[in-house]
């Protein structure tokens, strides 16, 4: 059994493919998706959707440059199997929650559409840029067959950037969860963040591109045993591929007692005890990691 302790795990790996005006990541995560998946105990669907999820937050946000700038993506839905699914990447920490309801996921196919889960509703992607204090966020609506598709479809749509986005899900026979996925996009002008003109889906290099990333299957992009760069090799052997630097992924969660502490102080000391427990101590749990801060209704004490 591969060992994931390896440099094949927990990381994105950036590229750019010059010649083609191209440029992409490929990102896998291992022990770290294990860790958020393990501060709840989710049914397998809800587990694998989380994954997927979280996977496009590590390929998306780690093409961030500003290391404090975070990306969010979000989906809430009234009269579906999930009300709420979001996760957010900053400076390689990765963190994800679904909140769901148990029976109407009861009542549902054992591998559920994503349909079946969330009904009509819609995808956000948030941009919160620290650097310049700027907040970007699109929204398209979450159809398709996978979230994959409607993260492909916001970049289209909203960004009109030509992109291929794909994931690959792998529950192992141990109960470890392996999960990769591929990134591109199309640059026309060939250069990062000059103005893109002559934007065109149809682009001949952009046929090129997509086609071979294309033809990637999702057991490579969740096989351990491959590392990315020779899965790179293997897509793009035609061309020149470059190497643009390598991002170590976490599970990172910002909640902090101290932060917590100072929200609570800001409180009225009456407001402060009617939230207090008959022990006179305030509960505020984190979605995220699962973990409960119980803190006096003193805003000075420790």
């Amino acid at each position: 059994m591969t060992d994931l302790s390896d440099t094949n795990i927990d990381r994105a790996l950036g590229f750019a493919i010059p010649e083609r005006h191209a440029r992409g990541r490929l990102v896998r995560l291992g022990p770290t998706l294990d860790r958020v998946l393990a501060a709840h105990a989710y049914p397998p669907a809800i587990e694998r959707l989380l994954a997927e999820a979280l996977t496009l937050v590590a390929l998306i946000g780690s093409t961030l440059k500003d290391p404090q700038a975070q990306l969010t993506m979000q989906t809430k839905s009234e009269t579906g199997v999930v009300r709420l699914l979001v996760c957010d990447y900053r400076g390689g920490e990765v963190r994800g929650y679904v909140d769901y309801d148990a029976d109407r996921l009861a009542d549902a196919p054992a591998e559920p559409s994503l349909f079946a889960l969330f009904g009509q509703t819609y995808l956000a992607i948030t941009f919160d840029l620290a650097a310049t204090g700027e907040r970007y966020q699109g929204i398209v609506p979450l159809d398709g067959d996978t979230m994959a598709a409607a993260a492909e479809s916001y970049f289209v749509q909203s960004e009109q950037i030509p992109s291929l986005v794909r994931v690959g899900i792998d529950k192992r026979a141990d109960g470890s969860t392996v999960a990769g996925g591929l990134f591109l996009q199309h640059l026309p002008e060939g250069e990062d963040g000059r103005e893109r003109l002559h934007t065109r889906l149809d682009h001949p290099e952009w046929e090129h591109v997509a086609t071979l990333g294309g033809t990637v299957e999702a057991t490579e992009l969740a096989d351990p045993a491959l590392a990315l760069e020779a899965l790179l090799w293997r897509l793009f052997n035609e061309d020149e591929v470059r190497l643009l630097g390598d991002t170590p992924i976490v599970r990172g969660c910002r909640c902090d007692g101290d932060y917590i502490r100072s929200v609570l102080a800001k409180f009225p000391e009456e407001e402060r005890r009617a939230m207090a427990d008959d022990d006179g101590f305030i509960k505020v749990d984190c979605h995220f990691c699962a973990q409960v801060f119980k803190l006096p209704v003193a805003a000075d004490a420790t």
